[in-house]
């Protein structure tokens, strides 16, 4: 009979080596989103007003939600005021509250 030799498993099976991947090509560097900046600290308002109704439309969906400040970009003190003049645009019916649906 053959002798055995006292193999663990572990010893046996050894891991899988990797493939190494390429460098990026030639200064190619990963996608970097950039920070979104506040619309109306850039245009320099001071208090959005209700009555700017396209300028404060801009920050409503088509369906008539409100866009939130992660995807507008506005600061905290901006998107408050911003969400009051858009409630007082629907109230006065300037802005509709939501489409109907077809």
């Amino acid at each position: 009979m053959s002798e055995e030799t006292n193999v663990t498993p572990t010893e046996t099976a050894a891991p899988a080596a990797r493939p190494e991947r390429p460098a990026r090509p030639f200064g190619k560097k990963r996608f970097e989103s950039r920070r979104k900046v506040c619309k109306v600290c850039a245009e320099k308002i001071d208090n959005v007003d209700y009555k700017n109704f396209q300028f404060v439309k801009s920050f409503t969906m088509e369906s008539g939600k409100i866009l939130s400040r992660r995807i507008t970009g506005t600061c905290a003190k901006h998107q408050r005021q911003i969400t009051k003049a858009i409630k007082r645009d629907r109230n006065l019916a300037i802005l509709p509250y939501s489409l109907p649906k077809k």
